[in-house]
């Protein structure tokens, strides 16, 4: 049993007092004296030459204070892609600028080409409205198909619309071909991975502050990442010196992948400051966050499965046209490769795996790592594929499944894919998932749904994912231009109380209650009394912020590891005051003792002493009791899972409705089981909203088709089910100290394909010969897929 408070523990998450009150702190919470309002002036049109600018009569408007345009940032350099991928042939990809407004030309609807800054936001909006703008327009280049076809370029300086041609791995190419030549039997699927719009909670907000006096600027921004922004405007694009400049991401309301980046708005926010010497505000409305937020998703993929006579995998194939939009986001390069590609081997003992992926620019919003971030395209495509050949070849879809399994007894298991698999029992989760999920009682909820008149359908889908995105010297071959490291500083007060100061970013993830719990299970204290400092660079050690569900595997290791050498320095002291060796110490819950012996002082007697060294040996023990540690990964983590899910569907309507929904995750070991269940509810809504209701479209044109919630359509609570979450079959990670895997992507990585693998599974029951629909499985979609199939 966890100890109270401690590892294990279901503690409520203390964070949500201020968050339910109403009590959080915001960026647009700050309020500044004297500060003033930024508005950008966006493109109606997606791709376009501008041919002039006049902001005369702008300029002349009430409450007024400057204009910038894309001529006032030609000096600067452009917001990079964070992961340099070469194509099959070796050429380095395409990698055109994306400067902080748009100059010479405008690339999707929503483009910022202009920025005013105005006493208040309507004076702002109101003098956007007067500038004058003359854009030449162009056919917008939308389809990827045309696009890598086409002479039409959204960059006309690299006279293509191909970021790269990338193949993994290479040297298997020419025998995965043969299999699949040879092969008994072959599968082929062709399949839309749809576009999503995040849409987290809080849209974007950036503050810039400029001190006249010093020099030193001040960023406030909604942030999962704060010092890579702080890297990006030092390094490339705004030529800050690092130490004059601190990105502070407060409370942050949601970020699901889409605040990782750096945007132009923090850039222009900071220079206005300068220039004006004044506090400088920008708030994103709704209609901004769906043309200007990084999208995700949006694939287009060819996969092919090849069997042998008895059902064994011998070879998966996949082609796949993957959208960037119209400029390189930060990890727009990793997610359909190295986050896409290494994991499309799945949890199977296939020999041979080769996957080409084709980015491609288009005038859309730039597209980039949402929710799982390749992962859950990677899941997609395999796991409808296998479903489907299960079919064809006439054999249960969980069969197939565990007869090309990757067995307990094969671990370490080096994926077809180039990944190490450290540990696993996928057989134990898919028996957990089938007792949880009562399959035995399938056959009769059928039946009843039989007889309402609606199709019942079963699916499942086993996936597995790579987390904890590290390590260094391995990313950096990939491609990675920066360290994938994290770090923790612990800091011992003289009164016993702590202040850890963590490079990982919270933005609904529960940081600030299960971080206490490590740490005070490891010292023996009380949780309450540790205190997690996150998102101020001014404050807080240099790591690589919060996705990829890193946070526990990679910064929480890097805090125990900070942990640790504060025990070892603590135990110096209380031998020190015990009068013993440092090897005669003993530490537990809180104590440290000499072995044999009653004598002994608390954690709390020793951190006091720690500042009142009057009598230290100096030569072997400093003052103080602070401690940090940076923690690079030896290898990435493997979380796994099997999920089902019951759907049934109106033949009359092509209504989908999730009836059942069971997630069985190894997520290795769990620090805080409320909490992990409360990451994996969040994530099966959103594979669901993908599955079922999501979607993002643009017509020929480039006009955002469904730029805001009366045409994006969201998961609402009665599309989604009562969940069945089981994270009992945890096998520990082996190689960092926590033994954690990560678990706040997996639902929206497993629901998707369970949920159209159950759709098609409702519709052959009822005799429609349906064998795939594209996401969202909308009404329409189904009941013309229906139709058309008889």
């Amino acid at each position: 049993m966890p100890k109270d408070g401690g590892i294990g523990a279901s503690t409520k998450r203390r964070e949500d007092i201020r968050f339910l009150t109403g009590k959080g702190n915001y960026s647009d919470d700050i309020q500044t004296a004297g500060e003033c309002a930024a508005v950008f002036a966006r493109s109606n049109v997606a791709n376009g030459t501008i041919k002039s600018i006049n902001t005369d009569a702008a300029a002349a408007m009430p409450g007024v204070l400057a204009i910038f345009t894309g001529e006032d940032f030609v000096e600067v350099g452009g917001n990079p892609a964070g992961w340099l991928i070469n194509s099959r042939d070796g050429e380095p990809m395409k990698e055109p600028k994306r400067p902080v407004l748009a100059h010479g030309k405008v690339r999707h609807v929503g483009d910022a080409y202009a920025a005013v800054i105005a006493e208040t936001v309507q004076q702002g909006k109101d003098a956007v409205e007067a500038i004058e703008i003359d854009i030449e327009e162009h056919d917008a280049v939308i389809n990827m198909a045309d696009a890598l076809s086409g002479t039409n370029y959204v960059h006309d300086e690299i006279e293509t619309n191909q970021c790269f041609d990338w193949g993994w791995i290479e040297d298997n190419r020419a025998a995965t071909d043969e299999a699949i030549k040879g092969a008994h039997h072959v599968t082929t699927l062709e399949l839309v991975n749809n576009r999503l719009v995040p849409n987290a909670m809080e849209p974007r907000c950036s503050i810039g502050h400029y001190n006249t006096g010093t020099g030193d600027y001040v960023l406030h921004t909604t942030s999962q990442n704060p010092h890579l922004t702080r890297l990006l405007l030092s390094a490339f694009v705004m030529g800050i010196p690092e130490n004059k400049l601190t990105v502070i991401a407060p409370d942050v309301g949601g970020g699901f992948g889409s605040k990782i980046y750096h945007y132009g708005e923090e850039a222009l926010v900071l220079a206005a400051a300068k220039k004006l010497g004044r506090t400088v505000k920008w708030t994103a409305d709704r209609s901004e966050a769906f043309l200007t937020d990084a999208h995700g998703r949006d694939h287009v993929t060819k996969i092919e499965l090849a069997l042998d006579a008895e059902g064994n995998f011998l070879a998966f194939r996949t082609e796949t046209m993957a959208n960037v939009g119209a400029y390189l986001s930060n990890f727009s390069t990793a997610t359909p490769t190295f986050l896409h590609g290494t994991l499309m081997a799945g949890n199977y003992t296939v020999p041979l795996v080769y996957v080409n992926v084709k980015a491609v620019f288009t005038n859309t919003a730039p597209v980039d790592a949402y929710r799982g971030a390749g992962r859950p395209e990677a899941t997609y495509s395999l796991e409808r594929v296998i479903d489907m050949a299960a079919r064809e070849i006439g054999m249960d879809p969980i069969e197939l499944r565990r007869k090309n399994f990757i067995k307990p007894d094969q671990y370490p298991f080096a994926s077809a894919a180039g990944l190490e698999y450290d540990s696993g029992n996928y057989d134990a989760l898919m028996d957990r998932m089938e007792s949880v999920a009562d399959m035995a009682g399938f056959a009769a909820r059928r039946k009843e749904s039989e007889a309402k008149g609606m199709l019942r359908g079963f699916g499942v889908n086993a996936y597995i994912e790579a987390c904890g995105i590290a390590p260094s010297n391995l990313v950096g071959i990939l491609g990675s231009r920066v360290g994938l490291y994290d770090a923790a500083t612990v800091r011992v007060n003289a009164t016993g109380s702590l202040s850890v100061m963590v490079g990982a970013h919270s933005h609904g993830q529960g940081h600030e209650t299960v971080f206490p719990q490590i740490v005070g299970d490891m010292l023996g204290i009380d949780p309450s009394t540790i205190e997690i400092v996150h998102g101020d660079t001014s404050k807080i050690p240099f790591g690589m912020g919060t996705y990829g569900s890193r946070s526990l595997a990679v910064c929480g290791s890097a805090m125990v590891r900070a942990t640790e050498k504060i025990i070892d320095k603590a135990t110096k002291i209380a031998a020190h005051m015990l009068e013993t060796e440092p090897s005669n110490i003993e530490f537990n819950d809180g104590n440290f003792s000499v072995a044999g012996t009653n004598r002994s002082v608390s954690f709390g007697e020793v951190a006091f002493k720690a500042y009142v060294p009057h009598e230290f040996p100096l030569e072997s023990i400093e003052p103080g009791l602070e401690e940090t540690a940076f923690y690079d990964p030896a290898n990435f983590t493997y979380p796994s899972g099997a999920y089902c899910c019951e759907v049934e569907v109106d033949p009359d309507t092509g209504k989908v409705r999730v009836d059942r929904m069971t997630a069985v995750d190894d997520f290795g070991n769990v620090m805080n089981p409320l909490v992990v269940t409360g990451q994996v509810h969040g994530g099966l809504g959103q594979g669901i909203g993908q599955a079922l209701v999501e979607n993002t479209t643009y017509d020929e044109n480039g006009q955002l088709l469904s730029a805001s919630y009366m045409d994006y359509t969201m998961p609402r609570a009665d599309d989604l089910p009562f969940y069945t979450v089981d994270h009992s079959q945890g096998n520990a990670c082996t190689h960092n100290p926590l033994g954690v895997k990560g678990c706040g992507e997996a639902g929206a990585i497993g629901s998707p394909p369970t949920v159209v693998n159950a759709v098609i599974d409702a519709l052959q029951s009822g005799g429609k010969n349906v064998t795939h629909i594209d996401m969202p499985m909308t009404p329409h979609r189904v009941w013309s897929a229906m139709n058309n199939a008889n």
